[in-house]
């Protein structure tokens, strides 16, 4: 039971206490207030600030917002039609990259929509259920752009490293038992932090400083103990991104070490270039999560840690079929035959 009305908003910015009672048989949560607490209400709603309250930039940051899921649903929707329609695409590395593809539209999907909706109707208000729902989605196609990028870097370690046995080692079965582990991962994952999360209790309509439920701004929000979730959350960093950008460096230093031992330069550039888009697909979504993590850690501003998190949640899956298909002819191909046959019918 929350503590407050959810229409109400903290505009006097009162101090709040709350206090848990536990036993075996009861479950109590109350406030208590520094001014006359309002009627106690079983919905909590938040309500996003957003990037900027100034009614002069709402045009320009809806226009740009539209913009950017237009341009990273066609770029990807057009990496999964040259894929599916070409024969010479049906092979592991663009069964994961469409796979990838698919991934980068959900995980933009669940931030990007919101944000237009709400400078549309003017209402960035948002249900703790919907708050709970939103934030498991991103995490869960965000742990399986991380889970899926270490397979693919496996994917080019075997090409590279055993070229004679890649299509054994790389069959259907084995590429859909991998897709299959990758989602059950990133499940795992945002379930446990929707459980996190949905632990947590607040003593007023809570505004959040940001343009979706960010879990460290709800974490900094809630009213109760937070130092066992924060350690919780720091231990599942630690597993789903630490186990598979281990992957991904062990990959990459046998892929390395096998290009060397190549003794023509051309060989080295051929056999490098088959894992140039996916190196710089890694180095962009690792490099971008990263500079997320030091600007949240070094600035004590939210609206500037809002502003880092567009790099990470936006201009990623934005930039990744780019990235592919200029740097990639078998890609490049695909879609000048797709537009061909268009033009043709």
């Amino acid at each position: 039971m929350n503590c407050l009305n959810s229409k109400y908003r903290h505009t006097d910015r009162s101090q709040y206490t709350c206090f848990l009672y536990l036993n075996s048989h009861l479950f109590l949560k109350s406030c208590l207030c520094y001014t006359e607490p309002q009627n106690l209400t079983d919905v909590l709603e938040f309500f996003l600030l957003g990037f900027s309250e100034d009614p002069e930039l709402q045009p320009v940051i809806f226009s740009l917002f539209l913009s950017m899921y237009l341009v990273t649903m066609l770029g990807n929707l057009l990496i999964l039609l040259a894929v599916s329609s070409d024969s010479c695409l049906h092979t592991p590395m663009y069964f994961f990259l469409s796979i990838l593809s698919l991934a980068d539209i959900g995980f933009i999907s669940t931030t990007v929509p919101k944000v237009i909706l709400d400078i549309e109707t003017h209402n960035r208000v948002i249900s703790h259920v919907g708050c709970l729902i939103q934030l498991s989605f991103f995490n869960l196609f965000g742990c399986l752009d991380s889970v899926l990028l270490t397979v693919m870097a496996y994917d080019r370690f075997v090409a590279i490293c055993y070229p004679l046995h890649y299509p054994v080692i790389m069959n259907p079965r084995l590429c859909s038992l991998l897709i299959l582990i990758s989602f059950l991962i990133s499940l795992l994952d945002s379930q446990l932090h929707c459980l996190m999360m949905s632990q947590l209790t607040f003593c007023i309509n809570v505004e959040i400083p940001h343009f979706f439920c960010d879990p460290p701004q709800l974490l900094k929000l809630s009213c109760n103990d937070t130092s066992t979730t924060k350690i919780f959350m720091c231990f599942l960093g630690a597993i789903f991104g630490g186990i598979p950008v281990s992957g991904i460096l062990f990959s990459y230093t046998r892929i390395v070490s096998s290009i060397l031992r190549v003794p023509s330069t051309g060989g080295k550039y051929k056999a490098f270039s088959t894992c140039g888009s996916h190196l710089s697909v890694v180095i962009l979504f690792y490099g971008t999560g990263l500079g997320v993590y030091l600007s949240s850690t070094i600035s004590h501003s939210p609206r500037k840690d809002a502003v880092a998190s567009v790099m990470y949640a936006f201009i990623v899956p934005m930039l990744n079929p780019f990235i592919y298909s200029l740097r990639n002819k078998d890609i490049k191909s695909a879609l000048q035959r797709l537009l061909n046959r268009k033009a043709q019918s």
